[in-house]
């Protein structure tokens, strides 16, 4: 069962979501909220499998909610679920610690599978957001090629896999290591770059042209 928090400020997008989660086997919502602030007063909210989270939200931003909320849990899987498609808005999510970006008018199939695909250590994003992070990559790397780092080969390829969305267990048949030593190495990137999630270290490898 994929537990999952929604933090959005529309009544009907919120009821809506909570209802296509709840009638869908295999899935839980466990929780709805209008804002970070009551989210973050049920313990449960930094413990669920995916939450999905809207960037415009009354009080609190929903990237500010993000930083807050992989403070307490640095393993959170957090979607961004929002109408912002600028570049500046989704890399301040995705360096914030965001696992994936959809936007709203995203089909209810495909938001089950984002959800199933973040909760399995996936990065999805909607076709138009990750058009938009490749293109700010190649924009990026002819500047940086040069950059120094300390990452290893393979702590490179790993990253990379990352970077395109693949689970651990994908990286981990395409490299032919284990699923824990997959683990390792990202432990080792997290370190390395200074960074507490999947998406930071992706964000931070593209701006710095490591990957």
């Amino acid at each position: 069962m994929i537990t999952v928090t929604i933090v959005e400020d529309n009544k009907i997008i919120r009821e809506g979501l909570a209802a296509l989660i709840n009638g869908t086997d295999g899935f839980s919502c466990i929780g709805s909220y209008v804002n970070c602030e009551s989210a973050f007063e049920v313990n449960k909210t930094f413990s669920s499998d995916v939450i999905l989270m809207d960037i415009g939200l009354p009080g609190m931003s929903g990237i500010e909610g993000v930083k807050k909320i992989i403070g307490k849990n640095s393993g959170a899987n957090i979607l961004m679920l929002t109408v912002y498609d600028d570049n500046t808005q989704i890399f301040d999510a995705l360096c914030a610690g965001a696992c994936g970006y959809l936007v709203k008018k995203t089909p209810p199939t495909q938001l089950l599978e984002a959800i199933r695909e973040a909760a399995s250590g996936g990065s999805p994003m909607s076709s138009n957001i990750a058009r938009k992070v490749v293109a700010a990559f190649q924009q990026v790397k002819p500047h940086l090629a040069n950059t120094k780092s300390n990452l290893s080969d393979r702590e490179k390829e790993v990253l990379s896999g990352l970077s395109k969305g693949k689970s651990y267990q994908e990286i981990a048949d395409t490299l032919f290591i284990s699923v824990d030593t997959v683990r390792h190495h990202i432990r080792n990137v997290y370190s390395k770059l200074q960074v507490h999630s999947q998406s930071e270290a992706v964000a931070k490898a593209i701006r710095k042209g490591l990957i």
